[in-house]
């Protein structure tokens, strides 16, 4: 195809009706051929913004901006690197500091490099000033909330970010209609965040003060605008839907400084493409309002460890857990894990809700039963089933009292008593990835005739490498309702269809560039990433062309658009063109990332 005719394509398919929606293939090749521009400037490049000109940003955000420096640069005080140290390990010191992010980097992908310069807003009328002064300069621009991201897109050196932290304020309503809808749709009690809250912000507003529910993320510290527009999955996504399918209002600042509040009367594509297309691609969130739901009497877990003492002894124990989760768990009422071992153990961590301790004892009763009478598996860690006032779920103070050794506070003086975290998720903080790959596993998987088939590539992906089936993450089995509103996202429609998404990953510990300590073993991380690659072509052989969550997922994912959003990307890529013409979003692998080089500062 000429550039003529290219352009006239990327003039012409935003107009399109969806009914007639362009193929994948076009619209990769129109989101190449926009853009009037060619090149981001970095420091000391011809148009790198003056000192006076910087002064003007600063003037215009009231002081707010400020330089970056990492704790580890070497011309930071020693006060800064000491805390840093100390702190290392706590989520919520990574989250207050703008340079740093949640993983560190990735081995021969990307390091967690600090910007040139930071807006921290406190208001929607600075993202506008810090957009307008990066289109204006022609800089790489990035944004920031809770930095959770695995790919690295919350950083990149020499750009300007906007740092949302501060906004942070959670309000609820016990009757919101959004703006337009007003006698078209009937008012539902809802939650409106800024971009900067965290999980932990929100759920202890809705369901610790208000005794409701809003879905979110299992993580606390993950900031609630960026897992909306990746999609979203908490551990009751099972019953509940993706948080961005629970999305009822969003305020958006796009690329020409332009605030747009969007549901689905106004701006209802920016508004859809924010549901699910990726965080960073078509705009500054600034705000967003979630509807709540009724919150469920009882929340409960399920944990344990069983050893199997052969390989024969496992691939019997994989094939009676795949065959109880279809018979028993397979329903709104079950989320969260089974862990596959390499050294043949199965590990449970599991969730319920809406069950008492009895039922769900009961339900567990005869795969526990079958573990028993075998002399070829054992408990390693005996099961417990914990069950406790949903209320109570994320209510620091309940577990200080009754189960202080689930969560890590926040050990700083000036923390706030709810800033916790759950400790099995302290070893991911300040990660270096070796590898990373995840996978949606059809429910057809779990039909009898396939079962056998699918325990034995679970098995054989053992032989290289663990790894774990997060049920929540797989839509199959929920409810109509939560299907209906997932089902109006841009999240891949692969989702509504399986059961579980498979994951498998390694890391090390915090690398961030400058500190001390020894540096991460390169060749084997590498040597892990393959064995990690192993396991998840092994059980992809029984699910060929499975896709992939954004937010958790490879950074080589080689057909990224395909994998992460399906027959969705056209549509995005619509979207990208007509509220981002010029590419001043740029996200590894996010929508019309393909014009650009891989750091998004060369139009391709």
């Amino acid at each position: 195809m000429r550039r003529r005719d290219l352009l006239k394509a990327a003039l012409i398919l935003p107009l399109v009706p969806w009914a007639a929606a362009p193929s994948l293939a076009s619209a990769r090749e129109a989101m190449a051929a926009v853009g009037s521009w060619r090149a981001r400037v970095r420091p000391g490049q011809p148009g790198w913004p003056s000192e006076a000109q910087w002064e003007q940003l600063r003037h215009a955000v009231g002081g707010r901006l400020e330089r970056v420096q990492s704790p580890f640069d070497a011309a930071a005080s020693s006060a800064a690197r000491e805390e840093a140290l100390a702190q290392i390990k706590n989520p919520y010191y990574i989250g207050d500091t703008a340079a740093l992010t949640q993983t560190s980097g990735w081995v021969d992908a990307w390091t967690s490099r600090p910007s040139a310069y930071a807006v921290a807003a406190t208001k929607t009328a600075d993202v506008v000033a810090a957009v307008n002064f990066a289109r204006t300069h022609h800089l790489r621009l990035v944004v920031k909330g809770g930095g959770h991201s695995y790919q690295g897109t919350s950083d990149a050196p020499d750009s300007l970010l906007i740092w949302t932290r501060h906004m942070n304020a959670v309000t609820l309503h016990d009757q919101f209609v959004p703006q337009g809808c007003e006698g078209r749709q009937a008012p539902l009690p809802a939650v409106t965040v800024q971009a900067g809250a965290m999980w932990v912000d929100a759920y202890g507003a809705v369901t610790t003060g208000a005794g409701r529910y809003v879905q979110g993320g299992g993580c606390m510290t993950v900031g609630v605008a960026g897992l909306v527009q990746s999609g979203g999955f908490g551990s009751f996504s099972k019953r509940f839907g993706t948080a961005s399918g629970s999305l009822l209002e969003a305020e958006v600042v796009t690329a020409d400084g332009k605030v747009h509040v969007v549901n689905a009367r106004q701006d209802p594509e920016l508004f859809w493409a924010i549901k699910g297309g990726g965080g960073g691609s078509f705009g500054v969130v600034t705000r967003l309002t979630l509807r709540t739901h009724e919150l469920p009497e009882m929340f409960g877990a399920v944990f344990g460890v069983i050893q199997a003492d052969s390989d024969e002894a496992y691939r019997a124990l994989i094939a009676e857990a795949v065959r109880f989760y279809r018979e028993a768990l397979f329903n709104p009422h079950w989320g969260e894990q089974m862990v596959f071992r390499g050294d043949n153990a199965l590990r449970l961590s599991m969730v319920f809700q809406g069950l008492d301790q009895k039922a769900a004892e009961e339900t567990w009763a005869p795969f526990f039963a079958w573990v028993r009478a075998r002399k070829d598996c054992r408990f390693k860690e005996e099961p417990h089933v914990i069950a406790l006032p949903a209320r109570h779920f994320w209510d620091a103070e309940f577990f200080r009292q009754h189960a202080p050794q689930l969560i890590v506070p926040d050990s700083r003086p000036d923390a706030p008593r709810d800033h916790v975290l759950w400790a099995g998720d302290e070893g991911q903080v300040g990660q270096f990835i070796h590898g990373y790959r995840s996978a949606w596993l059809p429910q057809s998987l779990l039909d009898p005739g396939r079962q056998s088939a699918f325990a034995d590539a679970i098995f054989a992906a053992t032989r290289h490498w663990g790894f774990s089936l997060h049920f929540n993450k797989g839509l199959a089995g929920a409810p109509a309702d939560a299907l209906e509103r997932s089902r109006d996202t841009a999240t891949n429609p692969q989702v509504l269809d399986a059961f579980a998404l498979a994951i498998t990953g390694g890391e090390s510990g915090a690398a961030f560039p400058g500190m001390p300590g020894p540096s991460p073993d390169l060749a084997d991380a590498r040597s892990e990433a393959k064995r990690i690659d192993a396991s998840m072509d092994a059980l992809l052989k029984v699910a060929p062309g499975a896709g992939s969550y954004v937010s958790e997922s490879n950074y080589f994912e080689p057909d990224w658009q395909t994998s992460f959003w399906g027959s969705h990307y056209p549509r995005l890529a619509a979207a990208k063109r007509r509220y981002d013409p010029d590419g001043l979003f740029f996200v590894h692998h996010g929508v019309g990332s393909e014009a650009w080089s891989d750091d998004g500062f060369t139009r391709r």
